[in-house]
Parts: structure tokens; C-alpha cells; sequence
């Protein structure tokens, strides 16, 4: 028999949300100095990146009903069909790659096998490049960033591994280990999921839920004697977000952009100055590119607020290097409508402040995690009631802090795109690696078809932004 594990309940929310005009996949690029020696990459995926089991497993949704959906071992697994060695149209530079990455986030995995996928560019600039896509089931963006961190090395001559990679040995105890996945594991499972969650718990997922189908009943919760119960009350009695340019009807094709790279010590010029969090101070810079985007097309700004929804890791440190989700999700309201980039970082910085000393974060893990033991088809409705409180999705992950080599290639420039549920057209990532700060964004083509004029607008933010401390210091 193969091996099979069941999905934890936030991994199958993730993927059943997703959809043709929003694929759960999170995509990254990573650019290296140097060309990209494909056999000795595919050696370090061999002995590294598929020491993760998921990324040998595929997904089943069992026909039974109640049974959960589960992670089995791919019997007919073969690497080759994972990886793509590609190039670029001439002249191979940014536009070209941010080309063929918007039209792979426009393309789904195929549910047959692993849901993960890299194409190896042999032409970008005087170097190469790689485009990973992986299922959000999988691996949240701390998770990935683990994922990372074990393929890679700290000097460039550190040598290849060698010999059998370890997913294919045959040991007794390997035959062990993949023994305890099995069918009486997901049957278990199944029987149990409440249970498991125990008593205190379960009852707040089963409020959570009543929440998302009846908002009435928030108000009920508002009173209960729970700081969660208050916290899930609060968020499903806000309103709907504005009707702004960056809603609408969405469609299959998306674009992608990513900015040049900012140097960290800038921004923590600013942080010290403003007594702000780099968070806040790119937030911050965000929304002003946001707002900039707006009045460029005509849209109102005056007096507007709209939601992010940002993930925040909830990890024990016990579980980090584990894969899987474990990220609350926090509700940001953007201060469209301040001009001034000082007042608008003090907003954000209050606002951040707000959501930190609130149980928002680990309300939005337990609401996940009860959506994920609904039917496909509910959760779907239920994303779709979230959805339509935020207009963005914004993550911030904090990549490593030095240069790292991938098969003795030294990686220059790392970014990455997360998906969007439901109806939401707008993507912002922001990762930070070697002292450098990157930003992405990515969007419905139909409703932003631009999306490297958001970014350039971001730019002209935080330029402002180091003008007025240099004028404030001076």
C-alpha cells in the first residue's frame, strides 16, 4: 500500500479554496550570479528538497463521504516531470521573466501528481533563474522559507551530496517510518476531528462557523465573556470594503512585478527616526503607492480605508522546520485617504499596534481550521463572505539575512507572490534577504494590468518617506 497522511484542516482549506481565477499556488523566483548547472541543481533537489514527503505525495479527495482528504505517496513519482529547463525571449531580462512568471501563476498544477513544479531559465541577464511553484497546502511562507534554507549552502565550494538520496533507501527503519501514514490514520482522523480540537475548542469553531453563515450571530459573540469570541464577533460585523478600482469581476490571467531592491539599512534609517517597525514603514510606503495608482485612474481616495489581510506566523518554536500552515491572519485597514506619508506611517504604526495586542491573529488560525472540516462547497461560500471584507492580500516574510549558494551558485535576488482567495484581485509580498527588502505584487490582468506602476509608486513613497526624516534630522 502507498503511504498516506491525512491533510491537517488548514491545509485542505487551502486547497479547496482554490480556483480557476485564483490558483492557491505561492511562486517564487530566484535569481543567481551565474548560469545554472541543471544536473548538479537536480542532485540537491534529490537529496534535499525531497527529504520533505510532500513533495514526493500527491493530493486524493476520497469518495467517501466524511473521509478526509489525504496526502498519498505518488507510486509513479519521477523528478524529471517536476522540472523544466527553459529560456527566456531575447533580451532576457526582467520584463521577460516577469512575463513567463505571470503566465505560470495563470496555469494550474496537475492534481495527479505532487503539486509543486520549477522551471530552470538558462539565459536570465549574464546569470540564470528559477520560477518555483508549490501548492499552498503544502507549505506556508515560513515553512518554505525552512524548505529554502535546507537546499541551500553558506560558501560557494561546499560539495555536492552524494550516493543514494535518502527518499529512496530501502532500510527497515525507512519501510517504519513510512508505515505510520496509513488508512487506519485517516479513519482515525476522521472520527476524531472534534474531539481532537477538545471541548473549549471545538465550541469556538463551531461559533466561528455560525459567525460566517448567520453575521447576526456576531453580535451575540460581542458579549460573550471570550477575548476570542470578542475578536471573531468584531470581524464578522465590519462592512464589506469599498468599491475601488481594485475590485471586480475577476479572470484567469494574472500579472506579476517585483521591484528593484531596497536597502534594509534605509529603512532602518527610517525606523530609528520615526520610532517605527520596518513592517510599518513599507506598509506604509505601500499604501501610498496603492493611493497613488488610484488618483492616477481617477478613483476616489478621499476619506477611504481598505483592509489587508496579513498573515502572521503562529508557530511554536518546537514547530519550526515543519511544513504545513500555521498563520493566523490579521485584518489591516490602509489609510488611503491620509496624503501625508509621516501621518500615514503614524496611522499604520497605531493600527499594527492595535492588531498585535489583539486576539485577531489566532482567530483567524481557529477560523481556517474549522472551515477546513466543511464540505468544498460551503467553504466556498465562506471564503467568499471573508473575501469581501479586504481588497489585498499583504505578507511580509523575513528571508535570510546573508547570500546563500544553491548547488554553488550564488543566489542574487530572491522574491515570491502569494495567492489570493475569493474574489480579491491584489497581492502584495514583501521579503528581506542579505540587507536587501524586495516587494511584489501581483494582480488580476483584468482589473490592474499594470501592476509595476503600483510598485513605482511605492518607490516615490519611500523616497518621500527618507526626504522627510533627512529634513526632520536635519
Amino acid at each position: 500500500m502507498s503511504r498516506i497522511m491525512p491533510l491537517s484542516n488548514i491545509d485542505a482549506a487551502w486547497l479547496h479554496m482554490d480556483d480557476p481565477t485564483n490558483l492557491m499556488m505561492v511562486t517564487g523566483i530566484l535569481t543567481f550570479e551565474d548560469q545554472i548547472n541543471f544536473d548538479n541543481f537536480k542532485t540537491i533537489l534529490e537529496h534535499r528538497l525531497l527529504t520533505f514527503d510532500r513533495f514526493r505525495m500527491r493530493v486524493v479527495e476520497p469518495k467517501v463521504p466524511f473521509m478526509p482528504t489525504y496526502w498519498e505517496e505518488d507510486p509513479l513519482f519521477d523528478i524529471n516531470l517536476h522540472l523544466h529547463l527553459v529560456g527566456l525571449p531575447e533580451p532576457a531580462g526582467q520584463k521577460e521573466l516577469q512575463d513567463m512568471a505571470s503566465d505560470l501563476l495563470s496555469t494550474p498544477l496537475d492534481y495527479n501528481k505532487p503539486l509543486w513544479q520549477i522551471h530552470v531559465i538558462d539565459n536570465y541577464q549574464e546569470g540564470g533563474a528559477l520560477i518555483m511553484r508549490l501548492h499552498h497546502s503544502i507549505a506556508d511562507g515560513m515553512a518554505l522559507i525552512f524548505v529554502l534554507l535546507s537546499m541551500t549552502d553558506m560558501t560557494p565550494d561546499a560539495p555536492l551530496p552524494s550516493g543514494t538520496p535518502p527518499y529512496l533507501e530501502k532500510s527497515g527503519a525507512r519501510r517504519r517510518h513510512l508505515l505510520n501514514g496509513t488508512l487506519k490514520a485517516a479513519l482515525k482522523k476522521s472520527k476524531g476531528n472534534v474531539k481532537k480540537i477538545g471541548r473549549a475548542y471545538k465550541r469556538f469553531v463551531s461559533e466561528s462557523l455560525e459567525v460566517l453563515v448567520n453575521p447576526s450571530h456576531a453580535l451575540e459573540l460581542t458579549f460573550d465573556g471570550t477575548d476570542h469570541a470578542y475578536a471573531a464577533g468584531r470581524l464578522m460585523l465590519r462592512s464589506n470594503d469599498p468599491l475601488t478600482i481594485f475590485k471586480g469581476d475577476l479572470g484567469v490571467s494574472k500579472r506579476a512585478a517585483w521591484s528593484r531592491p531596497l536597502s534594509l539599512k534605509d529603512v532602518k534609517a527610517i525606523k530609528k527616526a520615526a520610532g517605527a517597525t520596518v513592517n510599518d514603514i513599507l506598509t506604509s510606503a505601500m499604501t501610498g503607492g496603492l493611493r497613488r495608482y488610484m488618483l492616477a485612474r481617477g478613483d476616489k481616495v478621499e476619506g477611504i480605508n481598505f483592509r489587508a489581510g496579513i498573515p502572521i506566523n503562529m508557530r511554536t518554536p518546537e514547530e519550526m522546520g515543519t511544513l504545513g500552515n500555521k498563520f493566523g491572519l490579521l485584518f489591516l485597514d490602509l489609510p488611503i485617504g491620509v496624503a501625508d506619508p509621516l501621518e500615514r506611517l503614524v496611522v499604520v504604526h497605531d493600527r499594527m499596534d492595535a492588531l498585535k495586542n489583539s486576539k485577531e491573529g489566532s482567530v483567524g488560525l481557529i477560523i481556517l481550521n474549522g472551515m477546513g472540516m466543511t464540505p468544498a462547497e460551503i467553504q466556498r461560500n465562506l471564503v467568499g463572505i471573508l473575501a469581501a471584507k479586504i481588497t489585498a492580500v499583504m505578507t511580509n516574510v523575513p528571508g535570510p539575512p546573508i547570500p546563500l549558494y544553491l548547488a554553488g551558485n550564488k543566489i542574487e535576488d530572491i522574491m515570491f507572490w502569494v495567492p489570493q482567495s475569493g474574489r480579491v484581485a491584489l497581492g502584495i509580498s514583501i521579503l528581506s534577504y542579505a540587507n536587501k527588502v524586495y516587494l511584489g505584487v501581483v494582480t488580476d490582468e483584468g482589473l490592474i494590468p499594470d501592476p509595476e506602476t503600483i510598485i513605482e509608486g511605492f518607490y516615490q513613497e519611500f523616497d518621500d518617506l527618507m526626504e522627510l526624516v533627512a529634513l526632520a534630522e536635519g
